[in-house]
């Protein structure tokens, strides 16, 4: 398995256990606006996971780009909910 299907896996699994890592050590005081400040990264990521399935060579980076697309879309709706929970905290109640 040489290439780019294989560059491509090491990418992800690099990023993912750097990723685990990183948000392992954030406090959860801080989790909350992190969150909603990755959601422009995971927008670059669905920019990138578009681009990567569209100039595709193979089927199987197809499907990695979906898979990216995928996790990139649940990371920016999770992103919003979670913000516009946030920011319900501050809203003030009627009545």
């Amino acid at each position: 398995m040489n290439g780019p299907l294989s560059e491509a896996l090491w990418v992800l699994l690099l990023g993912s256990l750097l990723g685990f890592e990183l948000i392992g050590k954030v406090p959860p005081t801080l989790h909350t606006p992190l969150m909603s400040g990755a959601n422009a990264i995971s927008g670059i990521t669905l920019l990138a996971a578009l681009a990567l399935i569209g100039q595709a060579a193979s089927p199987g980076l197809r499907l990695l780009g979906a898979v990216a697309l995928g996790f990139a879309l649940f990371n920016v709706v999770g992103g919003f909910l979670v913000t516009d929970r946030m920011l319900a905290m501050f809203r003030r109640r009627a009545g």
